[in-house]
């Protein structure tokens, strides 16, 4: 019960500006209260018994010396019993009694702790990530000439996809993906909301595993390497762009632990972001709150984007990386963008096509499936998903004819 309240209050101070917004004060106040009494309850219960079992206890063991000494006297006083035979069996009394109060309270106290070690069971019983990796090891990587990213007939659903019933097959997300990325590329995936680009991103860093088919990195099949050699390749930058609790040093550090202090600053001048480590004495060791309270979404992302620089990965992966910033900033980034494509191979999930009108290969993906594959100039000239896209954003320049079997308000 306490930890439910717990978890009440922890919800509501991490939504703190959108509970305001909504003016949803009182409702939050209602579900915190109503755990929060739920615990007092509990609490209440717990003295209750803990008022009746002690008072008991304690009756049961002066009853328990009183007959004894009630029973021996007597005996002793008609000679039946030696008054040493007296002593030596209320001696045996208390060595016998103080054990029994001992279990008694430790009793109480286990059944204190089985409520709270259920809860740990339920996360001690999930595999670990790793459990299926035991019997792989490191095989050196192929040479060079293999392709970066590769799906070969990729198909995957979330295994709670499926909400109309316990037997109901689960909704694919991603149905026969296929697509390459050559080392030292550019590519992007776009595609209309929940066509599997995001998803796509997360089979890649293995958080998830394929149905069917096979993804490879750098020529090497995924599900034969250890996750941690194949994330040691990739870095990612998410949408929401989170921010863990600490310092900007700790955060920038998070994937580069022996950075430099000069290569931090570096890198926060390349997003524009040097004026948070001077705008504060505390320098990199300012503290950003809970979660980055006190940075903005754009501010956010842009320090997303300093710490997967200072990793130093061979392919980044971006979801909506400026989808945060504004135009001014955007411009900054897309020139990050091109002095980070000189080193590595970069794979990006865009909705604005601006971004990645310049990129070697675009990847279009509608209803989890690969639906055209191409450059930016090739791709508005054909019918399909990617020139309404494009002239729906300005980037063309006449009418697109939409596909007969699609309607969008």
């Amino acid at each position: 019960a306490v930890g439910a309240m717990s978890a009440s209050v922890e919800r509501s101070l991490s939504g703190i500006r959108t509970v305001k917004a909504a003016k949803a004060e009182s409702r939050e106040a209602e579900l915190i209260d109503r755990d929060a009494r739920s615990a007092y309850d509990a609490g209440i219960r717990l003295a209750k018994l803990s008022a009746i079992i002690e008072p008991v206890m304690s009756i049961c063991l002066q009853g328990a010396f009183l007959m004894v000494l009630g029973v021996g006297g007597i005996r002793v006083a008609n000679g039946s019993m030696l008054l040493g035979d007296l002593m030596a069996f209320i001696l045996f009394l208390f060595l016998l009694v103080l054990p029994i109060g001992t279990a008694v309270g430790a009793y109480v106290q286990i059944q204190s702790g089985l409520a709270a070690l259920d809860r740990i069971q339920e996360i001690v019983r999930l595999d670990p990530e790793t459990a299926d990796e035991v019997d792989l090891v490191d095989a050196p990587l192929p040479s060079i000439d293999s392709p970066a990213v590769e799906f070969v007939n990729v198909s995957f659903a979330y295994p709670d996809a499926a909400d109309d019933g316990a037997h109901a097959a689960p909704t694919s997300v991603l149905k026969g993906v296929s697509f390459t990325v050559s080392r030292g590329s550019r590519t992007a995936i776009v595609g209309p909301s929940g066509s599997g680009k995001s998803t796509s991103l997360a089979l890649m860093e293995r958080f998830y595993e394929p149905n069917s088919g096979s993804i490879g990195l750098l020529g090497m099949p995924l599900h034969a390497q250890p996750r941690s050699r194949v994330r040691a390749h990739l870095g990612l930058i998410e949408q929401d762009a989170p921010i863990l609790s600490g310092t900007l040093a700790d955060n920038l550090r998070l994937a580069a632990p022996e950075a430099t202090d000069a290569a931090l600053l570096d890198a926060l001048k390349a997003v524009g972001l040097s004026e948070i480590a001077t705008r504060d004495e505390a320098g990199l060791g300012l503290d950003l709150g809970e979660r980055g309270t006190k940075l903005s979404g754009g501010q956010r992302q842009r320090l997303a984007w300093a710490r997967t620089m200072l990793a130093d990965r061979d392919v980044l992966l971006m979801d909506e990386p400026t989808s945060s910033v504004d135009s001014r900033t955007e411009h900054l980034l897309q020139d990050t963008l091109d002095a980070l494509a000189q080193q590595r191979t970069l794979i990006v999930v865009a909705h604005r096509l601006s971004t990645i009108k310049d990129f070697d290969q675009i990847v279009v993906l509608e209803h989890g499936q690969v639906v055209a594959i191409g450059t930016h100039a090739e791709l508005v000239e054909a019918p399909g998903v990617y020139a309404e896209m494009a002239h729906r954003q300005g980037l063309t320049s006449g009418s697109i004819q939409a596909p007969t079997d699609k309607v969008e308000a």
